[in-house]
């Protein structure tokens, strides 16, 4: 008897009971960890910005007049915007900010435009996860992936009510056990960084080596 015989033999004499069975898990532990609004935004901010990560804070009408000193501190010389969400349409109708771009083609007709020449990038959120401290982005045709993966400087809108308190109480607020889980969900936690070589750690090797994120 060949090694695949042996197990597959082994699955058909299991319990048909024992195979569909639901593992009754503990999610106690998780499930205290619990802060209200205020205690969320400065948790986040604190896992955030211990991992290089800038946070500012603003209002509803602030938030765009904090890009535009962003844009300017960094001396971006453009921008990657979608203005098909509100906030970007709204960016497109402001003044005083540097040349924008948009993610109007197909990949494989400006790669070399995106990884080469794009200074920065600006994105929505899904939400956050307090306790991790991480944004959770949801891509879709209007703000592709890429655009928070590949342009060294990714500035991210984070709206404040959004925030979960844990990634368990994140998916539960949007039953994604219900509905399913999206297929392409990001989770960021900080510029790109990687401790291979040496196990030294390193910041903006294969990514972003800038996150800024605008808290409203």
């Amino acid at each position: 008897m060949t090694a695949r015989e042996a197990i597959l033999g082994r699955l058909r004499e299991s319990p048909r009971d024992s195979l569909a069975s639901t593992p009754q898990l503990d999610y106690s532990v998780i499930e205290e960890k619990t802060w209200d609004h205020e205690q969320r935004i400065a948790l986040l901010t604190e896992n955030m910005t211990s991992v290089k990560t800038e946070v500012y804070h603003s209002s509803k009408t602030g938030w765009l007049e904090q890009l535009r000193e962003i844009a300017h501190k960094k001396q971006l010389n453009n921008l990657l915007v979608s203005p098909e969400t509100p906030y970007g349409e709204a960016i497109f109708a402001a003044e005083d900010m540097p040349p924008l771009l948009q993610y109007e083609h197909p990949i494989e007709e400006w790669k070399q435009e995106l990884f080469g020449q794009v200074d920065a990038s600006f994105t929505t959120t899904f939400g956050a996860i307090a306790e991790t401290g991480s944004l959770v982005l949801w891509p879709d045709q209007h703000e592709p992936r890429l655009m928070s993966l590949v342009p060294l400087v990714h500035i991210a809108l984070l709206e404040a009510n959004s925030i979960e308190d844990t990634f368990l109480s994140f998916m539960r607020t949007h039953q994604w056990v219900q509905r399913g889980m999206p297929s392409n969900a990001l989770l960021i936690s900080g510029p790109s960084k990687t401790a291979d070589i040496e196990q030294t750690l390193a910041y903006g090797v294969h990514g972003p080596k800038e996150l800024i994120v605008i808290i409203v």
